[in-house]
């Protein structure tokens, strides 16, 4: 599995556990999402549907955000955190073992007034043939932690350890945690 497909079934779990009775629906592959930015669909009893954006983050050693902010450089394509219709950005560090839920709309608020005091990064993206670049600016946790209260931080279980297990430690995030992970390389952001 995955980093984006483990980092959906995390969010999947905390959404479904969060609110009893609510359903998720997957909409990653259906084209009446894509161009808005939404992985998932909450449903809550309530009957409000909420859209959720989900990215995965499987570097080690980082503490930041990647914002994109140009999908394709090459066909000058705008970004999924400017452009996504979401509710919740829910950003998954899957080394760290942690599910950050960020009200998209508040963060993107705070973030474009600063978004020249962010250093811009390139990544890039082999499918097939093709090659394109994103761009994404790079923002420390703690920036949108401190300015952006409704910010939550959930810990994932760790490696081995049943749902169970995670609950009586303490950590509130259930569901198993990906089989053994194969190291992967580290990318510039």
């Amino acid at each position: 599995m995955g980093a984006a497909d483990r980092a959906v079934q995390y969010a999947r779990n905390w959404l479904l556990v969060t609110e009893p009775g609510s359903r998720v629906h997957d909409v990653q592959e259906d084209p009446r999402f894509q161009h808005r930015g939404v992985d998932l669909l909450w449903e809550l009893p309530s009957g409000e549907v909420r859209g959720i954006e989900v990215k995965g983050d499987r570097q080690p050693r980082r503490r930041r955000y990647f914002f994109e902010l140009v999908s394709n450089l090459e066909r000058d394509t705008p970004g999924c955190f400017l452009y996504s219709g979401a509710d919740l950005l829910m950003y998954v560090f899957l080394a760290q073992g942690e599910l950050h839920v960020l009200p998209l709309k508040a963060v993107r608020e705070w973030f474009l007034p600063r978004a020249k005091s962010y250093e811009l990064r390139h990544t890039f993206t082999q499918t097939g043939a093709i090659r394109y670049t994103t761009v994404g600016a790079v923002v420390p946790v703690k920036d949108v932690q401190e300015a952006v209260p409704e910010v939550k931080f959930i810990p994932l279980p760790r490696r081995g350890r049943t749902a169970e297990e995670a609950q009586s430690a303490g950590e509130e995030m259930p569901g198993q945690p990906p089989a053994q992970e194969k190291p992967e390389e580290d990318v510039p952001y």
